[in-house]
């Protein structure tokens, strides 16, 4: 083939792919959540976004993190509080962390978690009572929803408009995510959450597990009670969490079992943890200067996250205290008042980037609340961790990672300074948690996809496909004893009992007709010999 033709050939090459991708491209609605669960979904919506797709998000008016320019349809609807109300309504649940410990099923029906539910699920309110909002969204024909279930409102809105739906998320609240696929949760070795349990328990722990599980089907109801209201409005029929949670397609699970414990899954849960992390790019000059200037000892980084910007005044000095007693450069992202006694080695900033510190050679440790996003960049750059868990998933993602011998746990309520300092040491000296957490990072790195391209497969699929019926596993339509089986062992059970008694009978028939027989042949040679 000449040159002239091949190059002719390209472009028209080129040209029929771009031509055959947009005519595959479909139309998606987006439903997000807000603060750091926007972050990754984010990058998939992107990507989608690159692909040809036409995206819709819908998103409240007032939010901390949705406000980001999108390259797409944007419809925002009005929220009956402020931007204020959110940060005030925020910062009594951040405050209530550094008193209290809300590790129970019983506190997320009372107190400042309760308070901060009740604001998200009042979203989904606002959104139906924009009646134009809803008229456009009810005759725009989507292929997929694709939404994070924190809030509720992506459930509801997508049983609503009877569209396949794909959920990105960490996991789900209570027991609703294997209800919802159907899947086996063993109570034997898969912990429940907020228990800080391992896959490995002891009898009293699997005991503690199995109370923990049925207290979740008494009470976990009580805590969605808004969203349930709001959906006997919406639905002419009554609907149940099992009816909203079980019409999802496939679920988006950011996770995997490098971090997570090794359980049953179904055929429409996809793992794909670690998808926020990438390559490190380069630092700016400021951060450059910073890492450069802490020498051979090299660098600490120190985030609590996006959403926690104030520690109690004494703890942040105890924080500063045990900082300073460390080598190590520290680059705490803090925005609080400065502690008084703020060490030379310490740097406060607004904001760092994170990723990017992590994946420095010069990184020594991680000082993380252990959110998801930062134990997966933790991961990624091989990088061990003092975990400081404050709330939610944290508390369990801390037990896993020091479970894998990747870092050291603390109670931010009771750690000293004494405690932190020697925790730092600790993972900084002792080679061991660097090789763990190395041993993690090439796990985690060696898979076939990379998460965000498995990601954005599996939306496109259910877009295609209109959904993924086939996924769907027949104990849907069963009911409670027929899943168990409890009909087939009670009718086996029954046939068992009924041989038995049969067969008893037939003995003692025999045994009646053989004995007493011998019984009368004795008796009658008795009465001739008299």
């Amino acid at each position: 083939m000449s040159t002239a033709m091949r190059t002719t050939l390209i472009p028209l090459c080129v040209c029929l792919l771009l031509a055959s991708s947009w005519s595959e491209a479909g139309k998606l609605l987006v439903v997000p959540m807000d603060g750091s669960h926007w972050f990754t979904m984010h990058s998939v919506v992107e990507k989608l976004i690159q692909r040809g797709h036409e995206l819709v998000v819908v998103m409240p008016e007032v939010s901390w993190q949705l406000g980001q320019s999108l390259n797409c349809t944007v419809k925002s609807y009005k929220t009956s509080h402020t931007l204020e109300d959110m940060d005030r309504v925020f910062m009594d649940f951040a405050r209530f962390q550094w008193k209290v410990r809300e590790d129970n099923l019983f506190n997320l029906n009372k107190g400042p978690l309760y308070n901060l539910f009740e604001l998200f699920f009042s979203h989904c309110r606002s959104l139906f009572n924009d009646k134009k909002l809803v008229e456009y969204l009810k005759e725009s024909s989507f292929d997929a929803i694709f939404l994070d279930p924190f809030d509720m409102c992506g459930l509801v809105v997508a049983k609503y408009l009877s569209l396949p739906s794909v959920v990105f998320a960490r996991g789900v609240f209570c027991h609703y995510l294997e209800e919802a696929t159907q899947c086996p949760h063993p109570l034997s070795y898969v912990p429940r959450s907020l228990l800080r349990f391992t896959d490995v328990m002891t009898f009293k722990e699997r005991v503690w597990n199995h109370i923990t599980h049925f207290q979740e089907r008494l009470f976990c109801h009580h805590f969605f009670k808004t969203v349930l209201a709001l959906a006997s409005e919406v639905f002419p029929e009554p609907v149940t969490l099992y009816d909203l949670f079980s019409y999802t397609s496939v679920w988006l699970l950011r996770t995997d079992f490098v971090f997570d414990y090794p359980k049953p899954v179904m055929p429409n849960m996809v793992y794909v943890g670690g998808i926020n992390c990438h390559e490190g790019k380069p630092l700016s000059k400021e951060f450059e200067a910073y890492v450069n200037a802490s020498g051979e000892h090299g660098i600490v980084v120190f985030s609590l996250g996006s959403m926690v910007s104030e520690i109690p005044e004494k703890k942040a000095m105890a924080i500063a205290d045990a900082l300073g007693r460390i080598p190590q450069t520290v680059l705490w992202r803090y925005t609080g008042s400065r502690p008084s006694n703020l060490a030379k080695n310490t740097i406060l900033v607004k904001w760092l980037p994170q990723n990017d510190l992590l994946g420095h050679p010069k990184t020594r440790a991680f000082i993380t609340h252990s959110g998801s996003h930062g134990i997966y960049e933790g991961i990624c750059n091989g990088v061990p961790m003092v975990m400081l868990p404050l709330f939610g998933d944290q508390m369990d993602n801390a037990k896993r990672m020091e479970t894998r011998g990747a870092g050291i746990t603390l109670n931010v309520l009771e750690m000293t300074s004494d405690d932190l300092a020697n925790a730092l040491k600790k993972v900084i000296n002792d080679k061991s948690y660097k090789e763990n957490i190395m041993r993690l990072s090439s796990l985690h790195k060696d898979r076939p996809v990379e998460p965000l391209d498995l990601a954005v497969f599996w939306v496109e699929f259910v877009m295609r496909h209109k959904g993924a019926p086939h996924l769907r596993p027949a104990a849907h339509d069963l009911t409670w004893y027929q899943y168990h089986s409890l009909d087939v062992i009670g009718f086996l059970l029954a046939i068992v009992l009924v041989v038995a008694f049969v067969t008893f009978k037939c003995c003692a028939f025999a045994c009646g007709k053989c004995f007493g027989k011998r019984g009368r042949v004795k008796k009658a040679h008795k009465s001739k010999t008299h």
